[in-house]
């Protein structure tokens, strides 16, 4: 959220900085008008350059890489789920091999031809299960082998450990 925040900010500081050089007439006129004013009033304009540079230079770049650490939990309705290494893992391979079916908030997913995971809250061994050896219900069919080994498994404590929460 910080992010986006700067990342507009530093939009609105780039328009507002071409809005000045439009209305002095270009560079002509902007630096006309910078070395036309007092020498209290030039400091100044350097000293908030030099700031908004090193602002755009190191701080929003840091902000980027260091500024959402908690973005491998779980967000639901407003509540944060910590997710275990296994369930971060099962979180991602949720988004790759499952969203485009089903339904789950956890994983942001809202997929509309498989069941919503939210309301069926399948146990974690169920949801093993289904994964694979598949499963057909009604019209439809979940294929068998999505996933296997150590990625099903990891899939399955994800949704177990978020569905319907």
């Amino acid at each position: 959220m910080l992010a986006t925040v700067v990342f507009l900010a530093f939009w609105v500081v780039v328009g507002l900085g071409l809005f000045f050089l439009a209305v002095r007439g270009g560079p002509r006129g902007v630096r006309a008008t910078l070395q036309s004013q007092k020498p209290g009033a030039r400091t100044f304009a350097v000293i908030a350059f030099t700031v908004f540079y090193v602002a755009v230079g190191i701080a929003v770049p840091a902000l980027f890489i260091f500024g959402d650490r908690d973005s491998a939990d779980a967000h639901i309705n407003g509540t944060t789920i910590e997710l275990t290494k296994q369930e971060e893992e099962g979180r991602a391979l949720f988004g790759t091999g499952c969203a485009n079916c089903h339904t789950l908030a956890a994983a942001e997913a809202v997929g509309k031809v498989g069941p919503n995971l939210d309301v069926l809250k399948p146990p974690q061994e169920l949801t093993y299960d289904a994964i694979v050896r598949g499963r057909q219900r009604g019209g439809g069919t979940m294929p068998a082998g999505i996933y296997s080994g150590a990625e099903a498994e990891a899939v399955a404590a994800f949704v177990g450990a978020t569905a319907g929460r």
